[in-house]
């Protein structure tokens, strides 16, 4: 779905080295196309003294004053940045205590002047240990850690002499890792990712959209001249730009010589391509957004949840094929006139699939009659309405009660269900079938019939925080209490987010199961292997399903049915971050586990290295029956 160009958001700030008069930059940069502008809080050629008595004829002023601008101003059209030419973790004791001084300084004006705001801190190596202790304690703003895509030194390589070509080059990524680590994954921290000639590979790419990367930099250095002497971008940085923006919904910071004359032309551009390329995502506003797993078995599902499931044609439709296909089936054409095919929808609803039956039906010019079973009193209502206005010519009988306690007057040819859940038997459907295959005929046929789980970790700092702040709360008083959130199972629409590996299948479950003692329990042992180093958050579960024969549906992301909305993909956290190096293998062990009144689902990591087993006996999540 295209949008309006106009209408698409995008935010560029242009980075000004050193400002005289403030108020003249913002307007200057406002009329250049640009939102703010990006400066040293303190002119980068200041010299501080740190005495224990400040000069009494300076009163230790070290910059401007905060009434150059309103509040409003230095809270939208500012972004403050702290100094890059100081080093808080010299081995120098003198050098580290003045940087120490010098960011102390800096931050705590910037937070006098934007309290909340943002604030960026340009990162020149991975040794950060004590700059991350100073600068994210009591944090309260956004602090943007400026990293740069491609290590500087891999182009100072090219051409300089004095520059190792043996030794390898340091991981601009784990420069990030290391202050985020150092910060015990602040969510306030997040990246200003800088792009650089250079492009990493697209594994690099992709890990970097798993982490909070909010504001992309480019320097003007990185652009192109064309035929007509505008600045361009070559088409890799273009996919990039429109990538990050797209993703992750980015704003941007443009480094540029105040004097250049194409500073319009550089903003222009760069509105150009977002909004040509841009295409609105039809889950926006679901983006990484936790969500409880639904437990329509236990709980009666509200109108608004039904209303929701039922704007999803796509699934429907393919129900209304596996019907078809399976009465077509079933029945042959000789004996259209005097044979008529039971069908029961187990779980009604509010009638999309009664809908989809009746339709395939007509569609396959067979007799049926269908059954609906349904427990929520309140969805009765609404089959009743519908069987009393739309449906009082069709042969529809409704019946209220639980599937599994249903006992009918003649067995089903299909039995038809949608209780998957995101990670396909999260809504205990393998219980609730197994309930009711005993309504089918010996040789009738459940629609789902087979069921496929899968995971792979994941790399998710967005998702792992959203867990851990309601650990955080206030209501959170203990460790027993706290466990469950991190314990849990979440729904959510992942976009912020790095797989480490491809998915693996999980757990398999058939109907009708003709097992003679049906057992639901499961467990495996999965091992994958990283690409790169990173961070585990946890594991990313989906599913797919074969409704009949080759109809499936599938929210795998390899064979993710398009233009299906109905699930969002499962996320199973750790309680901690691993951090994975390079060619290590991840060994990861999956439990379902089932008693009698509920089910759960443990896990946890033995490489490479182990963790305690999550979500004992259901203690964070169990799913009722």
């Amino acid at each position: 779905m295209t949008v309006e160009p106009s209408k698409v958001p995008v935010s560029i700030s242009l980075y000004q080295d050193a400002v005289y008069e403030l108020e003249t930059a913002i307007e200057t940069a406002a009329k250049a196309g640009y939102h703010s502008i990006t400066t040293p809080i303190v002119h980068r050629k200041f010299q501080r003294e740190f005495i224990d008595e400040p000069l009494k004829t300076l009163h230790s002023r070290f910059t401007r004053s905060d009434l150059l601008l309103t509040s409003s101003q230095w809270l939208n059209r500012v972004i403050c940045q702290l100094s890059t030419d100081t080093d808080c973790d010299s081995e120098l004791d003198e050098v580290r205590k003045r940087g120490e001084a010098t960011i102390r300084q800096e931050l705590s004006f910037a937070e006098h002047l934007v309290q909340n705001g943002v604030v960026l801190l340009p990162l020149r190596n991975g040794n950060c240990a004590n700059l991350a202790r100073l600068v994210t304690y009591g944090l309260k703003g956004t602090l943007l850690v400026g990293i740069p895509m491609v290590n500087p030194k891999s182009v100072q390589s090219t051409w300089r002499n004095d520059v190792d070509d043996d030794l390898p080059l340091e991981d601009t990524w784990t420069w990030w890792n290391n202050f985020r680590s150092y910060a015990d994954f602040n969510s306030h921290v997040k990246v200003a990712l800088e792009f650089t000639a250079d492009i990493p590979s697209s594994k690099e790419i992709s890990r970097w959209l798993g982490e909070p990367v909010d504001a992309i930099i480019l320097s003007s250095n990185i652009f192109l001249t064309n035929a007509k002497n505008f600045p361009v971008l070559s088409k890799s940085h273009q996919e990039l730009l429109v990538l990050f923006h797209r993703t992750l919904g980015c704003h941007f910071i443009l480094k540029a010589n105040p004097d250049d004359k194409h500073l319009s032309n550089y903003s222009d551009y760069m509105l150009h391509i977002l909004r040509t390329n841009y295409v609105k995502d039809p889950m926006q506003g679901y983006d990484d957004l936790l969500e409880i797993p639904l437990q329509p078995l236990y709980d009666n599902l509200d109108s608004f949840t039904y209303e929701i499931f039922e704007k999803d044609p796509v699934k429907y439709i393919l129900y209304q094929n596996a019907i078809e296909e399976a009465l077509r089936d079933r029945v042959p054409t000789e004996e259209l006139e005097e044979r008529t095919s039971i069908i029961m929808v187990v779980g009604g609803g509010r009638g999309p699939l009664v809908r989809a039956a009746l339709n395939a039906s007509v569609k396959s010019k067979r007799k049926v009659k269908v059954y609906v079973i349904e427990k929520n009193p309140n969805a009765i209502v609404t089959l009743s309405a519908l069987i009393n206005e739309l449906w009082k010519d069709r042969n529809v009988e409704l019946i209220s009660t639980d599937m599994r306690e249903f006992e009918p007057p003649e067995k089903a040819d299909i039995l038809v269900s949608e209780l998957l859940g995101s990670f396909g038997d999260n809504e205990l459907s393998p219980e609730c079938l197994d309930g009711a295959q005993k309504h089918l005929k010996p040789d009738g046929v459940s629609i789902p019939c087979k069921s496929t789980s899968y995971l792979n970790p994941c790399m998710t700092t967005n998702l792992y925080n959203q867990i851990r702040s309601l650990e955080k709360s206030p209501q959170s008083k203990d460790r027993v209490v706290t466990s469950k959130y991190m314990e849990g199972a979440y729904v959510a629409y992942l976009k912020n987010v790095y797989h480490i590996d491809d998915p693996l299948p999980v757990f398999e479950f058939v109907h009708p199961n003709r097992d003679p003692v049906i057992d639901n329990s499961r467990f495996k042992t999965l091992r994958f292997k990283a690409a790169l180093d990173c961070v585990m958050h946890g594991f990313v579960g989906y599913f797919d399903s074969v409704l009949y024969k080759d109809i499936i549906i599938s929210i795998h992301p390899f064979t993710h049915t398009k233009g299906m909305g109905s699930w969002f993909s499962m996320f199973f956290p750790l309680t901690e971050p691993i951090q994975v190096k390079r060619g290590q293998e991840i060994v990861v062990n999956f439990w379902r586990c089932v008693a009698a009144h509920k089910v759960w689902y443990e896990w946890n990591v033995t490489a490479p290295r182990q963790t305690h087993i999550h979500n004992v006996q259901g203690r964070g999540q169990p799913i009722w029956k």
